[in-house]
């Protein structure tokens, strides 16, 4: 038997990992689902600042490897399969936005604006090396969508 297409143990847990369990491989949206169990994380995430930052370091640490690890494995950058971005880039929305659920969807939906328009330099980040590119990008756009959801609160549209 040759070994080398049999994914070794350390591939499937990265891929297992950047897919967050395999809601990258639903064929439909896959990137919204993401969103989507990134707003299920932050809704179990301690409200406190160290939580959150520790939460996202780590997140940004274990998808930049697992990213790295499928775009090798699926053979092209930013492959579809890999949500992990998309849970951060919700946390990262999120972070120190005082909002209850509603303040939350509007911040899922300015998320996925930002994420799927990419505005400069999110579109630059996405050209780095590897899973770092992978969740770059994302996290920039994640950064906009927290400055944007902090002035709809400051200016009390939500």
């Amino acid at each position: 038997m040759n070994t080398r297409t049999i994914p070794s143990l350390s591939r499937i847990a990265a891929l297992l990992v950047a897919s967050v369990g395999g809601i990258g491989y639903i064929p439909l949206a896959p990137g919204t689902f993401g969103s989507a169990a990134g707003l299920a994380l932050w809704a179990l995430i301690p409200r406190t600042t160290l939580a959150q930052l520790t939460t996202i370091a780590g997140l940004f640490a274990i998808g930049s490897w697992s990213g790295g690890v499928a775009e090798r494995h699926f053979g092209r950058a930013d492959p579809g399969q890999v949500v992990i971005d998309e849970v951060l880039g919700m946390l990262i929305t999120l972070f120190l936005n005082p909002v209850a659920w509603p303040g939350a969807v509007a911040g899922f939906v300015l998320f996925r604006l930002f994420d799927v328009v990419k505005p400069y330099p999110a579109n630059r980040l996405e050209r780095l090396p590897g899973g770092v590119g992978v969740m770059a990008d994302d996290a920039m756009a994640a950064i906009y969508a927290n400055l944007t959801l902090r002035v709809a609160l400051t200016i009390k549209i939500w």
